[in-house]
């Protein structure tokens, strides 16, 4: 068969499993709605945490960043796995004894102000749809080549699949939803980098095959050092970043994380407060799967990526290239006229343009794979890209109807009016999130680095002070808060996106220009230092919050009796 029929085949299967799994636990209450009714097990909120976090950047486009950065790529991996132990230990389990829906919620209530559950709520909403952006552009990217339509019909289909499970089952449809997405996504992702490990080194383990021997004896590594530096690229292993960047998008992706309003929620679903922190060890385990694999997965698609076009004739370009440029995202412009196909690392001479979102998704195809498994992984990609999709949604629709609905501009709305709420806030954030898929400000990765950056610079530290610092009012949360995410937008406008200084076209020549070294992906960690510092100096010099309010944070912190989640 085909790999369009076998496409049509799986991808039609595992739709009508999200679909089944969404009728079957659709939402009657809003508590099954927002934390499908708190009774999830650790180990399927484990799985359902790590597919809501496994999103397209993950699956689709952090090995290909790795493709194409190399040593400089593993920030990514440091970040977004060490974010998680963060999570386990300093937040899920105080969050979950707190007992409250959403992160809004919790700042609302801990910092006793409705000023400050607004403020939380905007915030909560640049980040998720940030992040959202780069979930639909990976759908796009997966239905343009293997269903063969173009990218902006393959981000309203995907709208379509979201929002019926997303709208009908809340979060206790999204959860076990999601824990058949992750069965579907490591799945289609491991199976074709087993295969191409076996074919170029002979072991069954990528993680192994990376560092292995190809068939002449010489190592993987060393050959595909070879290959980067003949073309006038870096040596594949050597890191060009600098040491502050590298530290500091690290921390901006470990706080991002710990400050993710999408991932956060999920430890509001299980039964216990030890439950949460079982269940955050138990998502770092199904995590790190994928994440340990997809270095090796970037070194296979480059080698291969190079081997099989580099220098080679273009009317003999094997059929997957031919594929994927109808796509538009792999394309040649022969500038010596020469009929081949040059690629360096000199612009000037360079004919070969590559998104590397595409790194993952053409790779089976590069390597030769049976139709079945290059369908497979399309399968993945789309499991990975809606099932987080789906997540972010529900933060935005429960920020819109339980946050500021229900607790700020109307606190006599029934269940049944907030559950509506809910939905028709789902139905707009869906149309929003399209159209962020349709014109999207970057490729997946690195749109999702720049809401880490967010979160980390709103967030996370008005929850770490909220938890562990009794007498942190609310103008000082309040104020860190704006000041915190108003620097990371400012900057990431500017340095991103070049607003300020001439448009997209500039944003290369301003690299020099970068505060303390510092990337736009990185800038996270700075805007978080300064939130703490505003917060702390303004809380100074104000009046201490409430006495009821330090008995609730004192009682958050006690593990006695830790058992059952108490509710304020």
């Amino acid at each position: 068969m085909s790999v369009q029929l076998w496409t049509y085949i799986l991808v039609g299967i595992t739709f009508t499993l999200y679909i089944g799994i969404a009728i079957w636990s659709r939402a009657g209450s809003t508590k099954e709605f927002y934390v499908a009714g708190g009774g999830v097990s650790p180990l399927a909120n484990g799985m359902a945490t790590a597919a809501d976090w496994m999103s397209a950047a993950s699956f689709i486009s952090m090995a290909g960043i790795i493709s194409f950065a190399g040593y400089d790529g593993a920030v990514y991996l440091m970040g977004w796995t060490g974010g998680y132990v963060l999570l386990a230990l300093l937040l899920a389990p105080y969050l979950r004894k707190f007992g409250k829906f959403t992160v809004p919620d919790f700042i609302g209530e801990r910092y006793y102000s409705k000023t400050a559950r607004v403020v939380a709520v905007i915030c909560a909403l640049i980040v998720s749809f940030t992040y959202v952006a780069g979930q639909m552009r990976g759908v796009g990217i997966v239905f343009s080549r293997f269903l063969e339509v173009d990218i902006d019909t393959g981000v309203i289909i995907g709208m379509v699949i979201v929002l019926f499970y997303a709208v009908l089952g809340g979060m206790k449809g999204i959860t076990y939803t999601q824990v058949a997405q992750y069965c579907v996504l490591i799945f289609a992702f491991m199976v074709p980098a087993i295969f191409i490990s076996i074919q170029m080194t002979g072991n069954p383990i990528p993680q192994l095959g990376m560092g292995g021997t190809i068939a002449d004896g010489s190592y993987l590594l060393d050959k595909l050092d070879g290959l980067s530096t003949e073309l006038g690229f870096a040596e594949y292993t050597n890191g060009s970043k600098s040491l502050i960047d590298v530290f500091a998008i690290t921390c901006a992706l470990m706080v991002g994380t710990a400050g993710l309003p999408h991932v956060i929620v999920r430890f509001f679903t299980v039964k216990r407060v030890k439950d949460a922190r079982k269940s955050a060890g138990l998502a770092l385990l199904f995590i790190a799967i994928l994440y340990t694999t997809a270095p090796a997965v970037a070194v296979f698609a480059r080698t291969n990526l190079i081997e099989t076009v580099s220098n080679k004739e273009y009317d003999a370009m094997p059929e997957w290239f031919k594929n994927w440029e109808t796509t538009g995202l792999i394309g040649h412009d022969d500038k010596n006229g020469d009929g081949k196909i040059q690629y360096v690392a000199n612009p000037e001479i360079n004919e070969l343009k590559v998104d590397r979102d595409i790194m993952v998704l053409a790779n089976p195809e590069i390597a030769n794979l049976p139709a079945w498994v290059i369908a497979l992984v399309a399968a993945g990609g789309l499991a990975a890209a809606l099932s987080t999709a789906a997540g972010l949604l529900l933060v935005i629709s429960s920020s819109v109807s339980h946050d500021l609905i229900k607790n700020v501009f109307n606190p006599g709305l029934s269940e049944k009016g907030e559950l509506w709420a809910a939905r028709l806030s789902a139905v707009g954030a869906v149309c929003i999130a399209g159209y962020f898929g349709i014109n999207p400000p970057g490729f997946v990765a690195a749109v999702v680095a720049l809401a880490f950056g967010l979160a980390a610079a709103s967030f996370f530290p008005a929850i770490i002070l909220g938890i562990f610092y009794k007498k942190m009012n609310s103008k000082g949360a309040i104020t860190g808060m704006v000041v915190g995410i108003s620097l990371m937008l400012f900057y990431m406008l500017k340095f991103k996106f070049g607003i300020f200084d001439g448009g997209k076209e500039a944003v290369g020549s301003l690299k020099d220009s970068w505060w303390f070294g510092i990337s736009p992906e990185g800038f996270g960690t700075i805007a978080m230092v300064v939130n703490f510092a505003v917060a702390l100096v303004v809380n100074k010099f104000t009046e201490e919050p409430p006495e009821e309010v330090q008995d609730i944070v004192e009682n958050i912190r006690i593990p006695s009796g830790a058992g059952e989640a108490v509710s304020h």
